[in-house]
């Protein structure tokens, strides 16, 4: 595939997802109209999109193989972990909002309401993610970011055995980053999950 082919392809494929990064821009705009964790997932969002236009520039500005790799990578892994933080104060929020209108008495449905008051979505009963699904979708992410990076680099024909090892090295240590990652955010996790009382 040529990189026109690459760089055509991704700038489409940016200019169609509109439909999702100009809601999240308007909830950034918002301010405090909208709750915290939206505006964190919003910057996830935008986060993700920009990093793959970035990509599709790089690309077809023609620049070696690994600069647009490593551009992914990072890209991919800031839009994880803000995408994995907006979930967590999601909860905590939800545990506050909880908590308040126990305070005063009312209902245990009462939260949900008045987060829907405040731009979120209400649910009976609020799910939380389980450590183990939000250890396997990072730790998943990480291992296609590396086969994408080293996709990339061997692409670009390595002729030293310095550029093979470079191909080797890069993708375990971006499956490394993101391991670390998955343990951190699954402790997190665990340190979340509400407890239900009697």
């Amino acid at each position: 595939m040529s990189r026109l082919v690459l760089g055509l392809g991704l700038t489409v494929v940016t200019a169609s997802a509109c439909v999702w990064y100009l809601p999240a821009l308007a909830d950034l705009r918002a301010g405090d109209d909208r709750p915290v964790f939206r505006r964190t997932a919003a910057t996830a969002c935008l986060t993700g999109w920009a990093t793959a236009a970035a990509v599709a520039l790089l690309v077809l500005v023609g620049t070696v193989w690994p600069v647009p790799g490593a551009v992914a990578v990072a890209g991919a892994a800031v839009t994880v972990v803000l995408r994995v933080r907006a979930g967590v104060q999601q909860r905590r929020e939800r545990r506050e909002i909880a908590r308040r209108w126990v305070a005063l008495g009312a209902p245990l449905e009462a939260p949900d309401h008045a987060l829907r008051r405040r731009g979120g979505r209400a649910r009976s009963a609020p799910r939380v993610a389980r450590p183990q699904v939000v250890f396997a979708a990072l730790v998943a992410v990480g291992t296609v970011a590396a086969l994408a990076l080293a996709t990339l680099v061997v692409a670009a024909g390595p002729d030293s055995g310095r550029d093979w090892l470079v191909a080797a090295v890069a993708p375990a240590a971006v499956v490394s980053v993101f391991l670390t990652l998955a343990i951190t955010c699954t402790r997190q996790a665990r340190g979340t999950v509400p407890t239900r009382r009697p």
